[in-house]
């Protein structure tokens, strides 16, 4: 058991056995801080952040449950409490006040390495848990491999074979890059493929990189040490440690600034990062599968995103079609949706019929598998209980009534009063309707950087 780039605050009052400790963990690769009471202990923890702590219960100046009551450790830090015989209650109450576990003195090193390898695997689990949102929605659901999508089938089996492979050597498995259009189904197929593999009992951690703020992206991704910012008040786990032993899903990857796409690059490459703020290096075991556009050649060209990161990801590589390509394969995921919908909404038995199926296969599905989704639940939540989805008729006719500049022969009134700006409004609303409600989907429908969309829809609020 190794502890390398680890740092760990000791705090005991007994040197030979202070020092005898040290040296076992030092020799385990861990770089040791050393406090005999809890005033250095304090002091120690002020100037510098600790992955784990090992304490003594009873010191010559209090009880080290008084440090966890004073909250001097960040969450990142597992804490251990060594107990002496009759020291349980101690022990007890250190456990109640946020240590992960406690040891019987004499102390077995090896034991304690055990114990704060699992505790660290916790924390980085529970961070992971907190961040990841379950989507217990229809496009959540089992993805239809239809005719159209063997090809896509066939790529993903040869993937799992050669992950398996690797997984039977300890090799971290090659990162995966999903293109396809806004709402053909990238985020479902990511879970497929990691529930499939080999890493399918480690997490699953998604990113929206789009939603992102530019300036914690970093922190986000990578954690940050206390200190490293104004507001980083204590160390945190970011997402790659989080996803330790599974799969990092990157969404919108693009949509990450280019000197982050340098930092993501060197850490894919290298298979180690540092935190904001940090020096010491930390080996992460992820795999990465990532998704983009289909347009990512063209980001490439215009300088938006690095051609070497393209490169890296680009190894296994996986294109969805847009649903207008998938011909029948559109009934039968309806029907897939309509199956999943009708339960979580108490319905009965529910079957497209033929006069549904054509409306369907005759529709272009700009927002592609998320707005079908989205057709369906409107259908039968509004009655359209038979699914014949006789909304999909509507044409320039039902847009024109409420944005009669939309249909075909608008002429502009000749007494003037048109409304430009609510008219781009509507236009953003529209948009970001068809992306599924994505920033960046709506800024490339129209032809507009992402900080635009979102300034219009700011000011469409007040």
């Amino acid at each position: 058991m190794r502890l390398d780039n680890s740092t760990l605050l000791l705090v005991e009052d007994e040197a030979l056995l202070r020092r005898r400790l040290a040296a076992k963990f030092e020799q385990a690769g861990a770089e040791v801080a050393v406090a005999s009471d809890l005033t250095e202990a304090r002091r120690l923890a002020a100037e510098m952040s600790f992955d784990f702590a090992l304490m003594d219960v009873n010191l010559p100046d209090g009880r080290s449950p008084e440090l966890l009551e004073e909250k001097i450790f960040g969450s990142s830090t597992v804490v251990l409490i060594m107990t002496s015989e009759g020291g349980i209650e101690g022990a007890v109450e250190a456990i109640r006040l946020g240590a992960s576990d406690y040891l019987p003195k004499p102390v077995d090193v090896n034991d304690a390495m055990l114990r704060m390898a699992a505790a660290r695997k916790r924390r980085r689990r529970s961070r992971g848990d907190t961040f990841k949102q379950e989507k217990e929605t229809a496009q959540s659901a089992a993805i239809v491999f239809g005719e159209s999508l063997q090809k896509v089938r066939q790529q993903l089996d040869r993937i799992l074979v050669a992950d398996r492979r690797l997984a039977e050597t300890g090799t971290v498995q090659p990162s995966v890059l999903i293109l396809g259009e806004t709402g053909t189904g990238k985020t479902s197929l990511a879970r497929w493929l990691h529930h499939q593999g080999p890493r399918a009992r480690g997490p699953l951690i998604e990113v929206n990189c789009s939603a992102l703020p530019e300036a914690l992206a970093e922190s986000e991704l990578f954690g940050h040490e206390r200190g490293a910012f104004t507001d980083a008040k204590e160390t945190k786990i970011g997402l790659f440690e989080a996803s330790e032993g599974g799969t990092l899903f990157l969404d919108e990857l693009p949509s990450l600034a280019l000197p982050l796409q340098a930092k993501l690059l060197k850490v894919i490459e290298d298979r180690e990062m540092r935190r904001v703020g940090g020096h010491k290096t930390i080996s992460v075991d992820v795999r990465i599968v990532a998704a983009a556009q289909d347009i990512l050649a063209e980001q490439v060209a215009r300088g938006d995103f690095r051609e070497d990161l393209r490169q890296r990801l680009d190894l296994f590589r996986v294109n969805i079609p847009a649903l207008r390509e998938r011909g029948d394969d559109v009934v039968e995921l309806a029907q897939t949706f309509a199956v999943s919908i009708a339960q979580k909404y108490g319905l009965g038995e529910v079957v497209i019929p033929i006069e549904g199926a054509e409306r369907l296969r005759g529709h272009d599905w700009p927002g592609n598998v998320r707005e079908l989704a989205h057709e369906v639940e409107r259908s039968l939540v509004f009655g359209d209980d038979k699914l014949t989805f006789a909304s999909l008729d509507r044409g320039a006719e039902g847009v024109s009534s409420e944005h009669p500049w939309l249909a075909a022969g608008f002429r502009f009134p000749e007494e003037g009063g048109f409304d430009l700006e609510n008219a781009i409004t509507a236009l953003v609303e529209q948009a970001m309707e068809q992306a599924g409600g994505n920033a960046t989907g709506a800024a490339r429908l129209l032809g507009v950087p992402r900080d635009f969309v979102r300034y219009r829809l700011k000011q469409a609020k007040r």
